[in-house]
């Protein structure tokens, strides 16, 4: 079970770093430093591509800290 368990944790942290990468940058607060910019703490509602991809990733994230706690659970306890 340990061994699943990890293979999967692999699996899904491959998938999300490709999720990840895959998601639009948001241009208008990617530089910190920019004193110009009022938007940068700005919540604008994300649409489309944007939104699906913020799911899918809040979903794996999600799935991996469940599948993380259960091997810390299984490697707890000895099994």
């Amino acid at each position: 079970m340990y061994q699943v368990l990890l293979a999967i944790l692999l699996i899904l942290s491959v998938i999300l770093i490709a999720v990840i990468f895959i998601q639009p940058a948001k241009n208008q607060s990617s530089n910190v430093f920019d004193a110009g910019t009022g938007a940068l703490f700005e919540r604008s509602k994300a649409r489309g591509f944007e939104a699906v991809m913020q799911r899918i990733t809040a979903i794996l994230v999600a799935i991996w800290m469940l599948v993380a706690l259960a091997l810390v659970v299984i490697s707890s306890t000895g099994m």
